[in-house]
């Protein structure tokens, strides 16, 4: 599996977000990531979006105002935004929540051009209730964060999803760990003891830092098609903040 399209799967599980995996319907093939090794989580997260077609989870997202979510942009590309709906601000994909439909999607028009670029926008049709997330100012080596997804705690391909969210606390690791990597663009995020991280499903979810959001499930970090084997490559969310404010208008 190449690593672009491993990004598109890791989805919602735990704290590793990378990649599509079966079971799960996704918007466009090879999207949909759960976090391997992470637990459900503590709390509610007001700002925590399932992107849902035909009323089935296939990637992540955050609330970042109240008309838009950022996610992956392997997540949505080549998908009408008519096709996709979403669930704001509750733990369970399949019930609770706000509901919303999706209204337009911007790509960032560095995707496929480049080593980066995999994050997107989703406009809602109509603003939503739940509190926002904001983005970070930076995100530096060492950064303790959190993952939070949907994506398989399995780490083989085709693996089951769960329908509760999932949590895992990890840290910002140099970017000579993971490979295929722009590292002044993307962060790459360790996998805790050798075999927890981001999974198919998790794509599109958020990483988080003392309350703001730093990063977006990508792709693994090695490469491998099984999750959790090493780091996950997650897009900078503070390196993108300019072309986030152009578009949503701050």
């Amino acid at each position: 599996m190449k690593a672009r399209t491993m990004a598109a799967g890791l989805v919602a599980g735990a704290a590793c977000a990378v990649a599509s995996i079966a079971g799960v319907t996704s918007a466009s093939a090879d999207v949909n990531p759960l976090i391997v090794g992470g637990v459900d989580a503590d709390q509610e997260y007001s700002y925590m979006v399932s992107l849902q077609q035909s009323g089935s989870h296939f990637c992540g997202g955050s609330l970042i105002s109240p008309e838009w979510v950022l996610t992956a942009a392997h997540c949505v590309e080549g998908t009408d935004a008519s096709a996709i709906s979403a669930r704001i601000g509750s733990n369970d994909n399949t019930s609770g929540g706000e509901e919303a439909q999706a209204a337009e999607t911007i790509i960032h028009p560095s995707y496929g051009q480049e080593t980066a670029g995999d994050i997107a926008l989703v406009k809602l049709s109509a603003p939503a209730t739940s509190a926002p997330i904001s983005v970070a100012g930076s995100a530096d080596v060492g950064t303790k964060s959190r993952l939070l997804g949907w994506g398989q705690t399995d780490p083989e391909p085709g693996g089951s999803a769960p329908t509760a969210l999932q949590q895992l606390d990890t840290s910002v690791v140099d970017a000579g760990e993971c490979t295929g990597i722009d590292g002044t663009k993307e962060l790459c995020t360790e996998n805790p003891g050798g075999d927890s991280g981001a999974c198919y499903g998790d794509s599109g979810g958020p990483q988080i830092a003392d309350g703001k959001l730093i990063g977006v499930t990508s792709r693994t970090g090695n490469g491998d098609s099984t999750c959790a084997t090493g780091p996950s490559i997650y897009t900078s969310a503070p390196a993108y903040a300019d072309w986030i404010t152009e578009n949503t208008g701050g």
